[in-house]
């Protein structure tokens, strides 16, 4: 079979690219749901008309210069200092100075708490990045979760980022620029919410072999479901609803899992690994590794370097015939 030439092939990749760049699951920086974001989004698009401007001036001068010549028209032969100095030298100095004026300007908005839409108090949530998932506490509730982060819409948050190991970056691109995770300080930055909605984060860094699965979702709610989400998560976790889980429940505290893992309200109170004591309602398993599904989790418990290569989580000897009542109990914890 012949491969077609490159230039047959543009027609039929053009589209392919365009369709990938409309993914649903992407985040997207230009569709700004917060004050920060919003900030980074009118720099780009003040830079990005800035360029087109000065693509137009110039494609215009060229198509100019060209028909001239085509027509056989006089060459000035005059001197273009004025014009050089103008145009190639006071121009794009009066430019750069003002794109730079704007980014100061956006960059000191950034570093302050953004105003709350309707008077609510400020919440604050600790982040601390983990090769490879991200630990979410709330101080003074007790909640603690693992790669997502709900917050109330309209309320300024503050976020204090640390890391337990290697330089992180966190970022959500429709709600606020990246922060980095230094080893040995605590660095802050702000985000607001002024819709509804899951939003997309990651790790902007390059951390370690699975750095791509290093994702988490911040959760924006109305302010009532995050005062009943802050309060059931900070609360135990269910006790098992039938044999099935009970028996699931025994099995983790005995193989080991509760060495690592703690789920509150039981004798799992591991701290290497992330808080279980909600994983049922998670979006996914090993921060985007996996969907949070029961098969999943069996393959993920069973031996998680097979969805996950390099993390710390060893196989685990759960026997097979316990698996499922394992399974049950852990997809339960909502």
């Amino acid at each position: 079979m012949k491969a077609l030439p490159p230039a047959r092939l543009w027609p039929v990749l053009l589209p392919v690219l365009a369709l990938a760049g409309c993914s649903g699951g992407s985040s997207n920086a230009l569709d700004p749901a917060g004050p920060g974001a919003r900030r980074i989004a009118g720099l780009w698009w003040l830079l990005f008309w800035i360029s087109v401007v000065v693509f137009v001036i110039v494609l215009t001068l060229l198509g100019w210069a060209v028909l001239r010549r085509k027509r056989g028209g006089a060459v000035h032969g005059g001197d273009a200092t004025g014009f050089v100095v103008v145009m190639g030298v006071v121009l794009p100095f009066l430019v750069l100075v003002g794109t730079y004026a704007a980014g100061l300007s956006d960059l000191g908005s950034l570093r302050e708490p953004p105003a709350a839409a309707a008077g609510p108090a400020p919440v604050t949530v600790d982040v601390v990045g983990h090769q490879w998932w991200w630990e979410v506490r709330y101080p003074g509730t007790g909640a603690v979760t693992a790669n997502e982060i709900h917050i109330p819409v309209g309320t300024p948050v503050q976020v204090r980022l640390s890391t337990d190991d290697v330089l992180h970056s966190f970022w959500v691109p429709e709600l606020m620029p990246k922060t980095d995770l230094i080893a040995g300080r605590t660095n802050t930055t702000w985000i607001r919410a002024d819709r509804p909605g899951d939003f997309r984060g990651l790790c902007a860094e390059y951390c370690g072999m699975q750095h791509a699965n290093m994702e988490f979702v911040v959760v924006a709610q109305p302010a009532p479901e995050y005062d009943a989400w802050l309060v059931r998560t900070a609360a135990p976790a269910p006790a098992p609803a039938n044999a099935a889980a009970q028996r699931g429940l025994q099995v983790f505290e005995q193989v080991g899992c509760a060495s690592c893992h703690t789920i509150r309200g039981t004798a799992a109170n591991g701290k290497v690994g992330p808080d279980l004591s909600a994983i049922g309602s998670r979006w996914s398993i090993g921060a985007g590794a996996a969907p949070n599904t029961p098969g999943s989790m069996g393959g993920w418990i069973a031996n998680s370097q097979t969805l996950k290569p390099g993390n710390a989580m060893p196989p685990q000897p759960v026997p097979a015939t316990d698996l499922p009542d394992v399974i049950a109990y852990l997809q339960s914890l909502k």
